[in-house]
């Protein structure tokens, strides 16, 4: 039996047109199938192959604008380095920018964990009264943003 190592790479994706404080509207499978594509442009028949076995999107959260990618160790350069010409996820223009690459989701949970906290006291001040910011809390604390109907389909 092979034990196979996983890479977790933590993305912040920024869009120009829509400002900070309201969330995007970014579905986790038009994520992951733009991050497929840019590859298969770029590193082609070799590279795809080698990025699909194992690779899922396992977090995306609009709020914070942060998506978590899965990948084998080894193939992960190939993730790593398409993402920056990434520049549109279906019709919205965007940036993307590689805050963390771990090898354990806990300690990529751990990393995004005092991310959020940093970017909830930013936006902490913005907010004028306490329920607004009890439910950003609620929006930016919460790792259930996965996509399980994409994560199912690329397990079978």
């Amino acid at each position: 039996m092979v034990r196979f190592k996983n890479r977790y790479i933590t993305v912040e994706i920024t869009s120009p047109l829509i400002p900070e404080n309201k969330p995007l509207a970014l579905k986790s499978k038009i994520f992951h199938d733009t991050v497929l594509d840019k590859i298969q442009q770029l590193h082609g028949d070799f590279g795809i192959a080698a990025v699909r076995t194992g690779f899922l999107t396992k977090y995306c959260n609009e709020n914070t604008r942060i998506a978590i990618l899965r990948s084998r160790h080894g193939p992960h350069k190939f993730v790593t380095s398409s993402l920056p010409f990434i520049t549109k996820i279906g019709k919205l223009d965007v940036s993307l920018r590689t805050l963390h690459i771990g090898a354990t989701l806990k300690h990529t949970f751990k990393y995004i964990l005092k991310h959020q906290r940093n970017y909830l006291d930013s936006m902490w001040s913005k907010l004028k009264t306490d329920e607004e910011r009890k439910n950003l809390e609620a929006a930016v604390m919460d790792f259930t943003k996965t996509d399980v109907s994409i994560n199912i389909e690329n397990i079978a």
